[in-house]
């Protein structure tokens, strides 16, 4: 397996990454623990090193296979995981949060269930309108600087957003819903001044297209909630985020050392 380092962060990864939401959120029910647990190790055996959750994955359950899974090999392998929900008392999601407070109980009860003293890659899930990127940023850091963090990564957000977040503290990885047929984040950060090679994850390859059986043309729909077919919806949110927020437009010089290379893994 070829490895690839995320941006020029250090962080070192392997070109192909393991998605492991599905084993316990989103796509039916639950994977099995020991089935699930087999194949996140066989993954590890055919070298894969890149492996990615989120507290809101379950919630909290598949942080917790992850962390059974992975200890046999902890040192061997790169552990992404998220913050930015609240969960009412059935486990739904219940808001965005990503007050300061929040981030840092979300840091510590992540690294209790997954068993580690380290979160190497911890992203902002989503953006949350009501708390400035900079102090998002600016906790991570200080997570970062306490040693229970590694690198900061931001998930859907906009070319702005990036830019306001990677003056605080350096953003290592990208995770957006990418699709097929819309590519337009690329021009986005090219145009901030962030090259193509900026280390960024996808996923969701034929989004808004239908992937399971052919139809005409003339019958084809846009998912619900995109802007247009093919497009991430995700998408459409971070740029609404970028142009509500009037900081997002002031004018920046491009850095033009911040590489992006793309893995993927769920979102």
């Amino acid at each position: 397996m070829q490895k690839r380092e995320l941006g020029k962060s250090g962080l070192q990864v392997s070109a192909i990454g393991l998605g492991c939401m599905g084993l316990s959120y989103g796509y039916g029910p639950a994977t099995d623990i020991q089935e699930a647990t087999a194949l996140i190790r066989r993954a590890f055996e055919r070298g894969v090193t890149f492996f990615d959750t989120a507290e809101a994955y379950g919630p909290y359950k598949n942080e917790e296979l992850l962390g059974e899974a992975l200890a046999p090999f902890r040192e061997e392998v790169v552990i992404a995981t998220k913050f930015g929900f609240n969960f009412d008392a059935n486990g739904g999601q219940s808001g965005m949060n990503s007050r300061p407070e929040q981030i840092r109980a979300v840091a510590d009860q992540a690294l209790k269930r997954l068993k580690t003293d380290v979160i190497d890659l911890f992203y902002q899930h989503r953006v949350d309108p009501d708390v400035p990127i900079e102090d998002v940023a600016g906790t991570v850091k200080a997570l970062i600087a306490e040693g229970k963090v590694r690198h900061f990564g931001l998930s859907e957000a906009g070319a702005q957003t990036i830019r306001l977040a990677h003056a605080v503290q350096p953003v290592a990885a990208l995770q957006s819903e990418y699709s097929l047929w819309w590519r337009e984040l690329n021009d986005h950060l090219r145009q901030q001044g962030f090259p193509q090679r900026r280390a960024a994850l996808f996923s969701g390859g034929a989004k808004g297209q239908p992937g399971a059986r052919r139809s005409s043309r003339r019958n084809r729909r846009p998912q619900e909630g995109n802007l247009r077919p093919g497009r991430s919806r995700m998408a459409a949110g971070a740029e609404a985020l970028d142009r509500a927020d009037p900081r997002h437009n002031q004018a920046a010089s491009p850095q033009g050392k911040h590489p992006v290379r793309r893995g993927r893994t769920d979102g």
